[in-house]
């Protein structure tokens, strides 16, 4: 569904996080980073995808990569996502669906056999420069996490 392609640079970002803190595509220049956009905080198949990245996230950590969830949901809500399931990253709220949008990731799509209107769930491995290095769009939910090591090749 992304109009973004491996090599582009990403689109200009800023949203804040489950503290209110302000997360930037400027402010994470200098810095490797992985952005999982996904429907909703707490869902059975967000919830798998989420954890699987918890799981994981030892592993993006040893390598210095910042791992980040977008979804339409407030801050509140993602800071009860993370209590519940104890991540240890971030999680970006998107209610204008701002960042969803200029990524491309909004828009129809099918949902236990009908046609619905959402996120689509789609993962991003970003560079130092703000560069596309790798785009995961068969996210398997309960497997995210190897999925992404295996697109790193960590």
């Amino acid at each position: 569904m992304t109009h973004l392609n491996e090599g582009d640079k990403i689109p200009s970002f800023a949203a804040q996080n489950e503290k209110g803190e302000i997360v930037s595509s400027d402010g994470l220049l200098g810095k490797k980073y992985i952005l999982f956009f996904y429907p909703k905080d707490d869902s059975p198949g967000c919830t798998k995808e989420a954890c699987s990245i918890r799981d994981n996230y030892r592993r993006f950590e040893k390598n210095d990569i910042l791992v980040f969830g977008v979804s339409p949901d407030n801050m509140k809500k993602h800071q009860k996502f993370i209590d519940k399931y104890e991540f240890q990253y971030s999680l970006l709220a998107d209610p204008e669906k701002k960042i969803i949008n200029d990524f491309g990731l909004w828009g129809p799509k099918k949902f236990m056999g009908r046609e619905i209107v959402g996120v689509h769930r789609t993962t991003f491995v970003i560079d130092e420069e703000g560069v596309i290095e790798n785009i995961l769009t068969k996210v398997k939910t309960k497997e995210h996490g190897n999925q992404i090591i295996e697109a790193m090749a960590l």
